[in-house]
């Protein structure tokens, strides 16, 4: 599995806002392989969110693969790692090769239609440091991505990601920014959408 060059790099401007959407960064047969190959092999979990006393079934299906002893929670959900396989690692050092950071970890969405998505949201755990890099990558349908200020919700950029674009953020983008994959009602595929970042460990700071 290799990525093809890509066609083309747009940089989507923004006070603060500091992402590089790479355009077909996997050609379209290796997409296709990926995208087989997480679908099947990868082991989804729906996930549960309490709101208002009950739980609520979070609207898409999720993975958490990683390094051994890096687990991940957020809005109360914990995950421990699952092993990497194969194709992960490939598609990691790919968007690690685009972003020049080495990447420990990997969340894993599955977006089963329309009606599944992420509400607005930044990817600012402490576990990322103060200004994590993230790498995005998109397999199977088109969705749209969304970001917005944090500060001033007129200020948005609005994207739409195709099979095999990856989105790298960094700087102050998690920081001042916020983004979403908001549901739709056109009738759409799956999608998996793949979020690389680096978990710093703890130890190392005693």
């Amino acid at each position: 599995m290799t990525g093809q060059p890509a066609l083309f790099d747009e940089q989507p401007t923004g006070p603060g806002l500091e992402l590089t959407l790479i355009r077909n960064a996997l050609g379209l047969s290796a997409a296709d392989a990926a995208f087989t190959a997480l679908r099947t092999k990868i082991a989804w979990r729906q996930d549960h969110l309490r709101m208002f006393g009950e739980l609520v079934p979070v609207p898409r299906l999720e993975a958490w693969i990683a390094d051994e002893g890096l687990d991940y929670t957020y809005s109360g959900i914990h995950h421990d790692p699952d092993p990497w396989i194969d194709e992960l690692i490939e598609l990691r050092e790919l968007s690690s090769a685009h972003a020049g950071v080495t990447f420990n970890s990997v969340l894993c969405n599955l977006y089963r239609d329309g009606n599944d998505g992420v509400d607005w949201h930044a990817d600012d755990e402490p576990e990322f440091g103060q200004l994590p890099v993230i790498a995005s990558l998109s397999l199977g349908a088109t969705r749209r991505f969304d970001l917005r200020r944090v500060d001033d919700h007129s200020v948005k950029v609005e994207l739409d990601l195709h099979h095999g674009d990856l989105v790298i953020m960094r700087g102050t983008t998690q920081l001042l920014w916020r983004h979403r994959v908001p549901k739709t009602k056109k009738l759409v595929g799956e999608r998996i959408n793949l979020t690389f970042r680096n978990v710093v460990r703890t130890s190392l700071f005693g």
